[in-house]
Order: C-alpha cells, then sequence, then structure tokens
C-alpha cells in the first residue's frame, strides 16, 4: 500500500503528519510512505530526519492582503497541481494536514478519484482544509468547529510526538516526580540550578523576534530574582550570551522534558505547542502570533478555561509588563495540580482508522 502525505511549511503542520506517519509505519512497516513539500518549508529538514521520502510541488504563494503577487497564484496552483498529481500515480490514500501545500493535494486526489483524508489542527481551520473538506467525507479536527463542512468532522484531538507521549507514559503514575526529575535532567544538562524556578520560553519553530527583545530587556530582572531559563530564539535568529540563569538555544530537542521541568512555559499558542503544553506543561503565558486568522488566541482558550493558562496580545507584551507579572504567574503555577492532560494520547489511532476507511483497508 501506498500513502501520501503533505504537511508543510512550518512545525505545525508537519509534526502531527509525521506522528501519523510514524504511527502507520509501526502498524504497517511494509507499506510505501511518501512526503511533499515544498524547497522552502521546514518539511525539507524534518521530513528526511524522521526517515520519510520527501518530493517537492511549485509553491503556491497567497499574499493575505491585496498584492500584485495574486495575480500568479492561479499559474502556481495549476502547476502545483500538475506537479503532484504525478507523485498520486500508485497512491491508495492521500493525507493533507493544512497549509499550503495541501490545497494541490486535494484538488489533485479529487481530480484522479484518489481516496483522501483532512486533519485540521487549529480551532479556526485554514482555507486548504475548508476547501478540501468538501471535496472528502474522511476528515478529522483537534477542536470543535462549529460551522462549515469540518464540522460534521470527527474530534480526534492533535496527534503527538513519540517523545510527548513516552513522557506522558512515564509521568502518569506520579506526576510530581516526574517533573521533579525533568527539573534535575534539564538543570544537569544546561547547568542551571534545580532549585531556581524554571521558565522555558519559545516562540515555535522559527522562533520569535518581538519575544526574544522583551525577554533580553529583562534578563537582568530574572537573573536578580534568581529565576532560571531555558530560552529557545530560533534557528534563524541571533543567539544571545548565556549566563549561569540563562540558558539561549537556537533549536531544541528535549521538548518534553523541558515542558515537565518548567514551572513556567511562555510561548506562542500554535496548535502543536498548545496540544503538548496541555499533555506536559503545569501552567502557561501565551502570547498569540498577531497576525493570521486569529487560530492562535483560539487554540488556547482550552487552557484558559482550564485554569492552566494565561493570554496577553504581543503589543501588550512588554519588558515592564513581563518584569511585573512574573512572579504572580510563578506564584499562580505553584498552585496548579502537578498532572497533565492525556485526553490526546489517542489522536494517532483514531486518525488511522479514519485513513483505513478511507482507502479500504481491514
Amino acid at each position: 500500500m501506498k500513502l501520501l502525505f503533505a504537511g508543510g511549511g512550518t512545525a505545525g503542520h508537519i509534526e502531527p503528519a509525521l506522528a501519523v506517519a510514524r504511527g502507520w509505519n509501526l502498524e504497517r512497516p511494509l507499506d510505501e510512505l511518501i512526503f511533499i513539500g515544498t524547497q522552502t518549508g521546514l518539511e525539507q529538514t524534518l521530513v528526511p530526519a524522521a526517515g520519510f521520502t520527501l518530493r517537492n510541488i511549485p509553491k503556491v504563494a497567497i499574499s493575505r492582503s491585496l498584492s500584485p503577487s495574486l495575480l500568479k497564484v492561479p499559474f502556481q496552483l495549476i502547476a502545483a497541481i500538475t506537479t503532484t498529481m504525478k507523485y498520486l500515480d500508485g497512491v491508495d490514500c492521500a493525507i493533507g494536514f493544512g497549509g499550503y501545500v495541501s490545497g494541490p493535494l486535494y484538488i489533485a486526489a479529487k481530480l484522479k478519484r484518489i481516496p483522501f483524508v483532512i486533519h485540521e489542527q487549529n480551532a479556526r481551520p485554514g482555507w486548504a482544509n475548508r476547501m478540501g473538506a468538501r471535496l472528502t467525507p474522511f476528515a478529522a479536527i483537534s477542536y470543535p468547529v462549529e460551522s462549515g463542512a469540518l464540522a460534521k468532522a470527527e474530534l480526534t484531538g492533535l496527534p503527538l510526538r513519540r517523545d510527548v507521549l513516552q513522557a506522558i507514559e512515564a509521568a502518569e503514575s506520579n506526576w510530581k516526580s516526574a517533573r521533579t526529575k525533568a527539573k534535575a535532567k534539564v538543570a544537569a544538562r544546561y547547568l542551571v540550578k534545580a532549585s531556581n524556578p524554571l521558565i522555558f520560553i519559545f516562540g515555535g519553530s522559527q522562533g520569535s523576534q518581538a519575544i526574544n527583545q522583551i525577554i533580553e530587556s529583562s534578563r537582568q530582572y530574572l537573573e536578580s530574582h534568581d529565576i532560571s531559563v531555558i530560552h529557545g530564539v530560533g534557528r534563524n535568529n541571533p543567539l544571545p550570551e548565556s549566563s549561569d540563569s540563562y540558558k539561549a538555544l537556537s533549536y531544541i530537542d528535549e521538548m518534553a522534558d523541558l515542558y515537565l521541568a518548567a514551572d513556567l512555559l511562555i510561548a506562542r499558542s500554535g496548535a502543536v505547542t498548545c496540544a503538548e503544553a496541555a499533555a506536559l506543561s503545569r501552567f502557561n503565558l501565551f502570547i498569540p502570533l498577531p497576525v493570521g486568522n486569529g487560530e492562535q488566541a483560539l487554540n488556547a482558550q482550552a487552557l484558559v478555561r482550564a485554569d492552566r493558562a494565561e493570554i496577553i496580545e504581543q503589543k501588550n507584551f512588554t519588558s515592564e509588563w513581563f518584569c511585573a507579572n512574573i512572579e504572580r504567574l510563578l506564584a499562580e503555577s505553584a498552585r496548579r495540580s502537578e498532572s497533565g492532560d492525556t485526553t490526546g494520547v489517542n489522536a494517532v489511532d483514531k486518525i488511522i482508522a479514519i485513513i483505513k476507511q478511507a482507502s479500504g483497508v481491514q
């Protein structure tokens, strides 16, 4: 059997696709799994590193505002669909996880009469999945959708990475012990004091210059109050000098350990981050990306309702606000339960079941 996955651009689209592909590969190791992406997306690194084949299609760059570049979109779309149709030869089922690379897949699969499955990560669906959901009955969502074709999709949750699932399994019997062990491990690796409050900060897969600047301006306060910080600044951003209580990293591999170890998480509220935070972190301050269709603010609402998160708009997230509120946020975290939320652990299995239904596999 042959499957084609589309999930490109950012880690928010790629990581769930990889989680499902790994799950399928464990169950059916002889099947052929192929990914499509564009030459400029993170899939160029993440997909080959995960051991899967990646094929490139032309990028369809749709501007969020009126621009002369919109005149090129029909030609880009035709080129992307044509290339995708070639990669669909011999494919039994296609699976799209949103983003620009998925739109051409849905149209190409419909034209070739190949069944396809959609998974939407965000609380507010993107244009590609809204369009695709009108072309297939096989769809899954991470959050309830109130209107449109995706309102009828199966609520599966977001597929979690293997390290997050393993951390949940290890922590379920004793969350307090798991957090203590994770903090000791992180402290030893990054040479920060395990006795200090620990804040884990990152701005998504690309990092955030806006968040980085605020943290840099607040370092003197953090160091003077014995607060340790692990800060993922992003691969393409300048790497600040580290100190005894502040460690700056271009990229973070051991995310699960840091989620468990941190007394407070400060991050963007992408779908993957919110799902992983729900599973493992204790308390969260989310700073939604101020562009897009508002999905990041919606993604965080479930954690806010569960009293495990606060949201602040980027324009209000200043060094003055941060220094005035950080100890309050740490105190809020200390009052919360040690336990994470394990409701998303079966998302991969649920999506695999939908793929089997779409492709007729028993």
